[in-house]
């Protein structure tokens, strides 16, 4: 996420503010080798039950916050999607998005209709600035071309107040090309270029070693693209990757992953009992269970007692587990209090 001119990453990180996430997308039209959703089974039972009336339930009881997202799968495989959309601007969110590979935006009428309904942020999924680089990670022919074109619709659409951000997820193979990616992308009027570190789970934990570089591997090349990049300021952000590990990088490009809660099927979400008692949809939204990022974070990632030291402990995640299993907490020391009021 872009961060204010004149904040710090830490300032940030304590003013950001919540996010509603609805998955919907039963399916996927692409097939990403880093993809975290790798059950695919469990997804498409999990968001299939997101129907109308659970999708408009969770909307009226989350009516206030800023933003809805919809996310998962592909959301742009319902036809639905469009309703869904015309729901949350009635409800008063003031952003709606949506999290997409694109591909279906490249039929302008369609991405228009959307936008027309209320659609007013688009956050585009692209991996490399070339056919070869971006369907060798999505393994979908055709897709590189789509994706493309999709971003062309939303550029076209920002007159009308649609904002496009792109997700481009790191690996061996894209990070040499942080430059070239970030200048493709920015000409085809991509307003905030956002670089994301994977998580370690899914198809990226199946893949880890042909995929996942070391932190400081990829702290060091984007450190080198900013600086190569000719700009005061590039509208790029690392997200995503513990704050100790990117201390060599310009505080306006340490980006964030933004706080966020969904529902799901309560069958399908692993947490201790007595974190469920309050967590119970009601009416349309009985079967399904509030989640936070939290509890994700609480699940798959670990700190030491070093972190205790750390400028950055109250404010950090954590690291992957299935990240320190192959290369453990070399590169990640704390970064030393400056004073005592942190």
């Amino acid at each position: 996420m872009q961060p204010a001119q004149q904040s710090s990453v830490v300032e940030r990180l304590e003013s950001r503010d919540e996010r509603l996430h609805i998955p919907i997308g039963a399916v996927c039209n692409n097939n990403c080798i880093f993809c975290m959703e790798e059950d695919r089974e469990g997804r498409y039972v999990n968001n299939s039950a997101m129907t109308p009336e659970r999708v408009r339930w969770v909307l009226e009881e989350h009516r206030g916050l800023e933003e809805v997202c919809f996310t998962s799968g592909e959301p742009t495989t319902r036809d639905d999607f469009p309703q869904f959309v015309s729901w949350a601007k009635e409800l008063g969110f003031r952003r709606i998005s949506v999290m997409t590979n694109g591909r279906r935006f490249g039929h302008l009428p369609y991405a228009a209709a959307l936008a027309k309904r209320g659609l007013n942020r688009v956050y585009i999924s692209i991996h490399g600035h070339d056919k070869r680089l971006h369907e060798g990670l999505t393994r979908t022919p055709g897709s590189f071309e789509q994706t493309v074109a999709g971003l062309d619709s939303a550029t076209r659409l920002k007159p009308y107040g649609v904002e496009l951000h792109t997700s481009t997820v790191l690996t061996h193979r894209n990070l040499p090309h942080l430059l070239d990616i970030y200048r493709f992308l920015r000409s085809h009027g991509v307003d905030q270029v956002v670089f994301n570190v994977m998580q370690a789970n899914g198809r990226a934990d199946t893949y880890f070693d042909q995929l996942f570089p070391r932190y400081e591997q990829i702290a060091a090349a984007f450190a080198g693209f900013i600086a190569d990049s000719g700009e005061a300021q590039p509208m790029a952000f690392l997200v995503d990757i513990p704050l100790c590990a990117t201390e060599s990088i310009p505080d306006f490009n340490r980006g964030y992953v933004e706080k966020y809660r969904h529902f799901d099927l309560e069958s399908r979400v692993d947490l201790p009992v007595e974190r469920k008692d309050d967590r119970r949809g009601e009416g349309q939204g009985k079967g399904l269970l509030l989640v936070y990022r939290s509890d994700l974070d609480d699940a798959e990632r670990a700190k030491r007692a070093e972190c205790r030291q750390c400028r950055y402990d109250a404010r950090c995640e954590g690291v992957w587990k299935n990240y320190l299993s192959r290369y453990g907490w070399d590169g990640l020391d704390p970064v030393l209090k400056r004073d005592a009021a942190e």
